[in-house]
């Protein structure tokens, strides 16, 4: 539980860990419900987001960098498929905001401290651990882009 995260994120975590496990559950559900719509630039060009082939559900999403070198991760999940979208606005929530450097000390294991082990299943879990790679990919592809 020492990882180095982003304030943000560390914030979200903690709250999961200050949780009953079984109440876990409940807050995750309540973050995929807090999945914001994708901005129309995606919304209309869905071409522009890449799929995250690890995740059972289809999750599409888009890093970007601003001047600033601040990180905005874009997500779609459908709603009906609520540990996905769940993952995906905790990974959204927790890295606005953050410097590309933040988001690149993120341990890759992270979705494993949120306490939720006993309560998901090793494959979802994995699969929020591939949104983290390619979140991280695309932060990296853009900021050598831009450079």
């Amino acid at each position: 539980m020492t990882a180095t995260l982003p304030a943000a994120f560390a914030e979200i975590r903690d709250d999961f860990l200050a949780l009953p496990e079984r109440e876990r559950l409940t807050l995750l559900l309540e973050f995929a419900n807090e999945l914001p719509d994708l901005p129309a630039r995606y919304a209309d060009h869905p071409d522009l987001l890449e799929r995250v082939v690890e995740c059972q559900s289809p999750v599409y999403l888009f890093t970007e960098v601003d001047e600033a070198g601040l990180v905005h991760l874009h997500a779609t999940a459908p709603r009906e498929a609520p540990t996905t979208r769940g993952f995906a606005s905790i990974l959204a929530q927790g890295v606005e905001g953050a410097s590309v450097e933040e988001l690149l000390a993120i341990p890759e294991d992270v979705p494993f401290d949120l306490g939720l082990t006993k309560v998901v299943s090793p494959l979802r879990l994995r699969g929020m651990v591939g949104m983290l790679g390619r979140t991280k990919r695309q932060a990296r592809e853009r900021v050598a882009t831009s450079s």
